[in-house]
């Protein structure tokens, strides 16, 4: 299981993400205090932090990226010692990468009259390439406003 990114932890714990960034910030938080599963039916659970001190930790200061990296440390541990954990963790963590974040944001503006071609909006295009008609005459009349008719 790959670790929990450090910039998704602190981009939930601030806010990032609306009500849906929200809840899945909350579900973590239930998530974590789970208690560890014992395989064996007995026995003490490992000595390893539940990861509930460092998303407090996180959520009192989400840009500190190392209260982040803390418990992205801390879910990795745990994920490694209760395969219960393991498992939940794996399927909050597809949830919560579904969450707009911020991260890669685009932000797209079409403005200022008529566009004459092609409008793309979207993020990381490559290899494109337009063919388009040049742009319809302007039928203002005014000097350099479109091109002569040539029926006449």
């Amino acid at each position: 299981m790959d670790p929990v990114s450090v910039g998704l932890l602190a981009a939930l714990a601030g806010g990032a993400g609306g009500e849906a960034g929200r809840q899945v910030w909350a579900g973590l938080g239930a998530l974590v205090r789970r208690p560890f599963r014992r395989g064996d039916g007995g026995g003490q659970a490992p000595a390893v932090s539940t990861g509930q001190a460092e998303l407090v930790s996180l959520a009192a200061d989400p840009g500190d990226q190392g209260r982040a990296q803390a418990l992205s440390t801390t879910l990795a541990v745990r994920a490694a010692v209760d395969e219960d954990f393991r498992a939940r963790l794996a399927a909050w963590q597809e949830e919560a990468e579904l969450v707009r974040t911020g991260d890669g944001a685009v932000t797209n503006t079409v403005s200022g009259g008529t566009q004459n071609g092609p409008v793309v909006q979207g993020r990381d295009f490559t290899n494109l390439t337009f063919t388009t008609p040049p742009p319809p005459a302007s039928s203002s009349g005014a000097p350099g406003g479109g091109a002569a008719d040539p029926a006449s």
